[in-house]
């Protein structure tokens, strides 16, 4: 597999259009064919109409429900923010229109830390509308358990959202046991089963769910069309974000896509009759793939080992950067569960909710697979990160680490040191930043007298991080010590075409060199 065709491992990301779906989906394009807008009443339009009801049953079908409870939207997103904050200001409205005044004391909304941030927002926002919002911690496992949900309840909780299945671990939530909970307590229940819907069994009426949100995108259907599964006994409090038109029986204006919609429809029609077949075949998979890498140094399992979805593995590599490691694994297209790829340190809020401390969620990696994914791909998945993990462990030391000292800057640092000539090997070494923080760095010099005869520096952090340690150790091997600077973090940067928002990363690396040229320059040994 050449590096411009990686192996894809991200289906939790999105799936390719299925085939038989597209070519379904271009039948309603052309004006040889269903084309016309649903809401019109002439010939074109009652086409095009039959074309989206027919679908609206297909889909409605793969969940267990009636076709009329289906409202199309834009993708899970949209139907998520439809949910939470459609229904719980709709629930508001309701209570004061009762009591005349709202009770901020009660938790009218009960979600969890681990949901999507399609669930998170939405609930982050009725907390600014002043709505309390109670937020469920799961265990080990990444699952919210039934007793955790029964003793959050409150007299004033309207509406809980809890996810079918996690995106990042796969943890499955028994929804069925949550679904009883709150129809006992009275509580409307949102389940996000973006990453479940044709994948796992769904059935509304039976879990007793009165919303659910999901997407074609994750099904190997298009990417903009999504749908929002309501009990038609919920219906009269939810309230509509959208407004013009009336579309969607009032609860989501839009002209509807067409063939979006078709696609949708079919797309859960082959989902339906291949699940269970595809479910065996992806969990033989995924534990070949585990099998393949439980043996590396430090790893860790944050996906159940029961309770998770068939195509879903998340592992931890203690030691490693998780960026660093999906930089090296070109032959690969897979999620990391660091955050470095953005302007923040933070790690995976997911991983570190069920316990994961910060270099652990800082070093996962998600592997997802799908209807594309052979055993080949799997074999080949498991000697690319063997091979890396490995190469990543020697330049990253997993030894003890002593604390890294803080250090002076570059400017006006005397290396010239009254260390003669002639004065035998000395080995020196220096190290700053932690591994928790992200970036850590040991510099290890080999001198004699006042020449750098060997240089290596070891390194955790980004893959921008570990370029320019790699290069600055050929730049000071042969260097002197009054030389060996080789300039500062910026020139570095340019040498090694890194962005700068990254540039404050390789101030780590010069507080490290400068200590090094120091206790070399001091006549000082530490280590051999």
């Amino acid at each position: 597999m050449s590096q411009a065709t990686p192996i894809y491992l991200d289906y939790a990301a999105t799936t390719p259009v299925d085939v038989r779906v597209a070519a379904r989906m271009a039948q309603c394009l052309t004006a040889e064919g269903a084309f016309g807008n649903p809401a019109s009443t002439h010939l074109y339009g009652r086409q095009a109409r039959a074309l989206v009801e027919e679908a609206r049953g297909r889909v409605a079908a793969l969940i267990g429900a009636r076709p009329g409870d289906i409202v199309f939207t834009s993708g899970a997103t949209e139907a998520n923010n439809l949910a939470i904050l459609g229904f719980a200001r709709g629930a508001r409205r309701l209570s004061e229109a009762q009591r005349k005044s709202a009770e901020r004391s009660e938790a009218v909304v009960i979600s969890a830390r681990t949901e999507h941030k399609a669930v998170l927002d939405p609930c982050r926002q009725l907390e600014r509308e002043g709505l309390a919002v109670t937020y469920l911690t799961p265990g080990d496992s990444g699952r919210i358990e039934a007793q955790q949900l029964a003793a959050a309840l409150r007299p004033g909780t309207v509406l809980v959202s809890l996810m079918h299945a996690n995106n990042e671990t796969g943890a499955i939530a028994d929804i069925a046991a949550i679904g009883a909970l709150c129809r006992a307590h009275g509580a409307a229940l949102h389940v996000d089963a973006a990453q479940s819907a044709g994948k796992l069994a769904l059935d509304v009426e039976a879990m007793q769910i009165d919303m659910l949100s999901f997407t074609a995108h994750k099904l190997y259907g298009p990417k903009g069309i999504g749908a929002l599964y309501v009990r038609q006994s919920r219906r009269a409090l939810l309230q509509p974000l959208m407004y013009g038109g009336g579309h969607e029986r009032g609860l989501r204006s839009g002209t509807l896509p067409v063939h979006q919609i078709v696609g949708f429809g079919m797309a859960c029609d082959l989902a339906a009759a291949e699940r269970q077949g595809e479910a065996e075949r992806l969990a033989l998979l995924r534990a070949r793939l585990w099998q393949g890498l439980a043996d590396l140094p430090g790893v860790i399992a944050n996906s159940p080992a029961t309770h998770c979805v068939p195509g879903i593995l998340n592992v931890s590599f203690g030691g490693i950067e998780g960026e660093s490691l999906l930089f090296g694994l070109q032959e690969l297209a897979l999620s990391s569960g660091s955050a470095c790829n953005s302007d923040s340190d933070e790690p995976s809020y997911v991983l570190r909710a069920i316990g994961r401390d910060r270099e652990a969620a800082q070093s996962s990696l998600r592997f997802s697979l799908g209807r594309g994914t052979t055993e080949s791909d799997i074999d080949v998945t498991i000697a690319a990160v063997r091979r890396e993990v490995l190469r990543l462990g020697t330049i990253g030391g997993r030894g003890g680490l002593a604390a890294a000292a803080p250090t002076a800057g570059l400017a006006g640092a005397d290396l010239a040191g009254a260390v003669p000539e002639t004065s035998a090997v000395r080995a020196v070494s220096a190290e700053a930043g932690t591994r928790e923080g992200g970036t850590w760095i040991q510099v290890n010099l080999s001198c004699r007298g006042q020449t750098i005869e060997q240089a290596s520096i070891t390194a955790y952090g980004c893959p921008y991080t570990l370029r320019v340690c790699e290069w600055l150790g050929g730049q000071i091997k042969g260097r002197r010590l009054d030389q060996a600077v080789c300039g500062g973090p910026r020139d570095w940067a340019s040498a090694n075409e890194v962005p700068e928002e990254r540039l404050t990363r390789l101030l780590v690396i010069e507080d490290a060199l400068l200590a090094a040229l120091r206790n070399a320059s001091q006549g000082g040994y530490n280590g051999a």
